[in-house]
C-alpha cells in the first residue's frame, strides 16, 4: 500500500473545526441549540443567539463543555439586529467562518384567514433575515476567500403544507436565496448551503404532535418510523460547516427519515 501524501489531511481532519467561529441564530433550544452544539463538539467558537430571551440553557451547555462561546440576542426580523449580530461575532471571536440561519417561527391558520401581520412576520423573520445576514457574513468572508454558510430550509422548501401559507413561501424563498449566493460565491470560496429538516419534535411541530390524527397520518409516511429529534441534525451540520464540503455548493441537504421518497 503506497504511503499517504502528508499534504493530503486525513478524512477527519477535514470535519475538524478548531478554531472557526460560528454564528447559529435562533439557537436558545430545538435544532438551534443542537446545531450550536455540535459544532462547539467539533471545536468551533460559538454565538448562540436567542430573540427575546438570553440563549441560557445553550450557553450553560457551552459552558459545561468548555467550549469558547458568546450569547447574543435581538429579533432578527429587525434589519439592524441582523447586522449587530455578525458584527458582534466578529468582536468576540476575530472573524466569522460559519454562519448558520436557523432562526425561525411559525404561525398556523387558513389561506383564506391568513392575517397580512402574519405574513409580514414570517417574511421578515425568515426570509428577509437569511438575506441580510448572508450579506453581512459574506463581506467579512469574501475578502478572506474562504467561508459556511447554513440555511436552514424545511420540507415546505419542496411543499406547500396546509395552514402555513407564508411559512411555506418563506422556506422557498431560502431555497432560492441559497441557490442564488451560491451562483455567485463559490468561486469566491464561500460554501452557501442549506439544510431542510423533516417533521422534528420541535416547539414548531407541538401543534401537530398534539393533533392525533394528523401525528398519525405523519409518522405513517415516514419510513425511518419516528419523529426527528434536534440531534439528528448534528451530522449534517457539521458536514457542511467543515473543510470536508469544500465542493458542495447551492445544495439543501434533506434530513428527514426518508419523508420525501414517499
Amino acid at each position: 500500500m503506497r504511503r499517504r501524501k502528508e499534504s493530503i489531511p486525513l478524512i477527519h481532519d477535514q470535519f475538524n473545526l478548531k478554531g472557526k467561529s460560528a454564528l447559529v441564530t435562533g439557537s436558545s433550544r430545538g435544532l438551534g441549540a443542537a446545531i450550536a452544539i455540535a459544532l462547539a463538539e467539533a471545536g468551533a467558537n460559538v454565538a448562540v443567539h436567542g430573540a427575546s430571551h438570553a440563549p441560557a440553557a445553550t450557553e450553560e451547555a457551552l459552558k459545561r463543555m468548555g467550549a469558547n462561546h458568546v450569547g447574543l440576542l435581538g429579533n432578527v426580523g429587525d434589519a439592524e439586529v441582523c447586522a449587530r449580530l455578525v458584527e458582534e461575532t466578529v468582536r468576540s471571536f476575530g472573524t466569522i467562518d460559519i454562519l448558520v440561519n436557523n432562526a425561525g417561527t411559525i404561525k398556523r391558520a387558513p389561506a383564506i384567514e391568513h392575517s397580512e401581520e402574519f405574513w409580514q412576520e414570517l417574511i421578515d423573520v425568515n426570509l428577509s433575515s437569511v438575506f441580510r445576514l448572508m450579506q453581512h457574513a459574506g463581506r467579512h468572508m469574501l475578502p478572506r476567500g474562504s467561508g459556511k454558510i447554513i440555511n436552514i430550509a424545511s420540507l415546505l422548501t419542496f411543499q406547500g403544507g396546509i395552514t402555513v401559507p407564508s411559512y411555506a413561501a418563506a422556506k422557498g424563498g431560502v431555497g432560492q436565496l441559497t441557490k442564488a449566493f451560491a451562483n455567485e460565491w463559490a468561486s469566491k470560496g464561500v460554501n452557501v448551503n442549506a439544510i431542510a429538516p423533516g417533521y422534528m419534535d420541535t416547539d414548531n411541530t407541538e401543534a401537530l404532535r398534539n393533533n392525533p390524527e394528523r401525528s398519525r397520518q405523519i409518522l405513517e409516511r415516514i419510513p425511518a418510523g419516528r419523529w426527528g429529534q434536534p440531534e439528528d441534525m448534528a451530522g449534517a451540520v457539521v458536514f457542511l460547516a467543515s473543510n470536508a464540503s469544500s465542493y458542495v455548493h447551492g445544495h439543501i441537504l434533506v434530513v428527514d427519515g426518508g419523508w420525501l421518497n414517499r
